[in-house]
């Protein structure tokens, strides 16, 4: 494989070959069999009581038999309704392989179904907690970054600004480019090096250094070196570095237990029944459960005040080799190993294959176009993308992309109103955003678990990998999940390497 080989954009789709879209059923006769009197497929006759051979409600797309002619058949040289890009894997079936239904209405004629058709509750819910958590928990830093770099009340609500445009619209326009649950944030770790180094640096240099950040970033998203590089890891390891990131939300639902056993506990009993009742509903009704509980607790300091619309402040970027070294390269190195890199990683976990180029270089334009508004990087998330990918979202992976655009959209409303709305979020309860969350990611934590042991030769690898991601560390900067993958990689290799010498020796 080189860095120059394709990449897709695909939902999850089956482990086997997909079948053609002239391909009939197995078991089926052949469609040439028919006669005036005999039975066709599927039981089918002229004078029988089923349908005539071409009615379109009584046959799947994806289902014609061989040598019949399309239904409704496309403009010349346009792909049919559900076809797949070439090469790729039917997207009608289910992450474990299993054949699933298309969707009962009709798509549109361009192929891609209607956003409202599938449209859901659970989906729309899915994006606003993942917004809720990155409101009420990593914008702190950012919030930090800009008082240890001394900025003004307009510098600083033009950065909040500048983040939550270039998250909003491209968590929008890519999930609906890819219909994937795509789910874009700031830089958590490159604010918080921010924190020490910012103030030491002019205002317009840092902006320059945003600004070369974004540049390179889009150079290499757009070459696929990073997308190949990310390919080669074994699929266990992926999903026990996802595991491994969750890990500690999960356990935030019992620690929360002992400083609000009221909160924690209402959601998490609510969480469950609801589960059992309600499945689809499941985090909405344990939000609701949780904010009564606030509530009821007194714990619940939501204020607003004056609310008006950012107005976002234009500064000039200034370069210098300081800026370059202290600012731009660990920026750099921080987005793609620590958030790019988990954020391909919890895609493909969830069953979808991104296409790394697409993703990667159009954050990396965002945060170009952005950095003179105060933008430091818009990168791909990791913890939040999980709310949104996993089956809480939406039951049918194809319809979860309609999480990502209820996050844009999120996004948006929220930072153009600057840091008003912000302090909003600040005023819940943090274990009230620690128990949602947990709750809320309890379904892609199981999955990652399930993918780390699935394979009995990648278990101690991906061992290594969730024990690593999950401890915490960082080095030089760069956050655990980064060392786990590389951990997990480098275990897999001396391992393989071993079980291959005594294959050989045999």
């Amino acid at each position: 494989m080189s860095p120059e080989s394709p990449e897709t954009d695909t939902p999850p789709a089956a482990d086997s070959p997909a079948r053609k879209p002239a391909e009939r059923p197995a078991g089926e006769p052949e469609s040439h069999g028919r006669s005036a009197g005999g039975p066709g497929p599927q039981g089918r006759s002229a004078g029988g009581p089923g349908p005539g051979p071409h009615a379109r409600p009584a046959r799947r797309p994806a289902e014609r038999p061989t040598g019949e002619p399309e239904p409704d058949a496309s403009p010349a040289g346009e792909p049919e309704p559900h076809a797949s890009p070439a090469g790729e894997p039917e997207p009608h079936a289910s992450p474990a392989g299993q054949p699933v239904e298309p969707p009962a209405a009709v798509p549109e004629p361009h192929g891609r179904p209607r956003l409202l058709r599938d449209a859901s509750l659970s989906a729309v819910l899915a994006g606003f907690v993942a917004v809720v958590v990155s409101y009420s928990g990593t914008l702190v830093i950012v919030l930090a970054a800009a008082s240890a770099g001394h900025l003004d009340p307009a510098r600083t609500t033009s950065w909040v600004w500048a983040i939550s445009l270039g998250s909003g619209l491209t968590c929008i326009g890519l999930s609906l480019r890819t219909r994937m649950p795509v789910i874009t944030a700031w830089s958590t770790p490159g604010a918080a090096l921010l924190v020490t180094s910012l103030g030491a640096y002019p205002y317009a240099e840092a902006v320059g250094a945003f600004l070369i950040t974004g540049a390179v970033i889009t150079l290499i998203g757009l070459t696929g070196v990073f997308g190949w590089l990310m390919r080669q890891v074994p699929a266990a390891v992926v999903s026990a570095m996802l595991a491994g990131i969750l890990f500690g939300f999960g356990t935030h639902v019992f620690t929360s237990l002992k400083t609000a056993p009221v909160i924690a506990g209402s959601v998490l009993l609510a969480y469950l029944l609801a589960k059992r009742l309600l499945p689809r509903y499941a985090v909405l009704v344990a939000l609701a459960a949780g904010v009564v509980g606030s509530a009821a607790t007194s714990r619940l300091h939501v204020r607003l005040h004056a609310i008006e619309l950012a107005r976002p402040v234009l500064t000039a970027p200034e370069f210098s080799l300081a800026s370059l070294v202290g600012i731009a390269v660990p920026l750099i190195v921080a987005t793609l190993a620590s958030q790019n890199a988990p954020g391909m990683a919890v895609l493909s976990a969830s069953g979808y294959r991104p296409g790394d180029r697409l993703l990667i270089g159009t954050t990396g334009v965002a945060s170009t176009v952005l950095a003179p508004f105060g933008s430091h990087a818009v990168n791909l998330a990791a913890i939040t993308a999980a709310i949104c990918t996993g089956p809480e979202a939406h039951p049918d992976p194809r319809r979860r992309y309609v999480a990502g655009v209820s996050c844009g959209a999120c996004y948006v409303l929220i930072g153009s109103f600057g840091s008003t709305l912000v302090a909003f979020f600040a005023g819940l309860p943090g274990e009230l955003v620690a128990a949602v969350a947990g709750v809320a990611l309890f379904g892609a934590l199981a999955g990652g678990l399930t993918g780390a042991v699935k394979e009995e030769k990648d278990r101690e690898a991906a061992l290594i990998t969730f024990l690593a991601t999950a401890s915490g560390v960082t080095l030089f900067g760069i956050g655990s999940a980064f060392w786990g993958l590389v951990l997990g990689v480098a275990a897999h290799l001396v391992l393989s390497g071993r079980r291959r010498g005594r294959t050989a020796g045999a």
